[in-house]
């Protein structure tokens, strides 16, 4: 039993290397070269691209599956907001490099502070976030996410606000739904599965596996009267979709 343990951790210590490998042979490299690239020409698309490509190349390293469906839920031509659930720092690696064009996120301001990789974020108009902020600075960093919508960005929102605990759904926060109503955006939910057995809240290890992504057909703010009503709604889509295991606590009452 000990034996079996001690190499799932070696295991999951090794998957993460492999990532971390990736991740630093080729980000500073992109970074150097990607940078002064898009600050000649003006267009940040190719340095993007080749992130989402390092990005994804970690993750498949660390021996991770993706199983990704429901790309016919996405409104051709239209800025979105992705909204899902989150259970691990895998998310957000597993899903933006898959997602159709170029997508902005919601993350740490700490995070824009990482030489380099903090400087390519501000040019990709990735918002920072402050958690536990004043209100001005929550309200700065949804006036930065409509002004991403509005460039014809989509961008990925983790509307429970952080991870959550035991991988079922939880409550969520009223920012995001503040910016749909503001810039209209149809919402695109997300379920997420499989990665909170990969990467437990405080733990750094890789555990190899399937991460399933399912994309669910968009919800138009302009159709619910109040922000409550359209939070709900987000909510019980992703709810829905989620194996029993990681349904909210409240799910019955929710299906009421």
């Amino acid at each position: 039993m000990i034996s079996c343990l001690y190499g799932i951790l070696e295991d999951g210590m090794f998957a993460t290397l492999k990532l971390v490998f990736v991740y630093l042979a080729l980000g500073p490299i992109s970074g150097i070269i990607g940078i002064p690239y898009t600050l000649l020409v003006g267009d940040i698309t190719w340095l993007y691209r080749v992130a989402m490509w390092i990005t994804n190349a970690g993750v498949r390293a660390a021996g991770i599956t993706i199983d990704i469906g429901g790309f016919e839920n996405i409104p051709p031509g239209r800025s979105c907001i992705f909204m899902s659930n989150h259970v691990s720092n895998l998310d957000p690696p597993v899903t933006i490099p898959l997602l159709p064009g170029r997508s902005s996120v919601l993350l740490k301001k700490e995070l824009m502070n990482i030489p380099i990789l903090g400087r390519a974020m501000r040019m990709a108009k990735f918002v920072p976030v402050e958690r536990g902020s004043r209100r001005d600075a929550a309200q700065a960093s949804v006036a930065a996410a409509v002004d991403a919508v509005r460039s014809g960005l989509h961008i990925l929102v983790y509307p429970e606000g952080t991870r959550s605990l035991d991988g079922r759904l939880s409550t969520f926060k009223k920012g995001p739904f503040f910016l749909a109503l503001e810039t209209k955006a149809p919402i695109v939910p997300i379920a997420v599965s499989g990665t909170q057995t990969m990467m437990r809240k405080g733990s750094n290890a890789i555990v190899p596996g399937v991460a399933r992504i399912q994309l669910l057909p968009p919800i138009e703010p302009a159709d619910y009267a109040t922000r409550e009503q359209l939070m709900q709604a987000v909510r019980n889509a992703i709810a829905e979709a989620l194996p029993p295991e990681m349904k909210p606590a409240d799910y019955l009452t929710m299906a009421l």
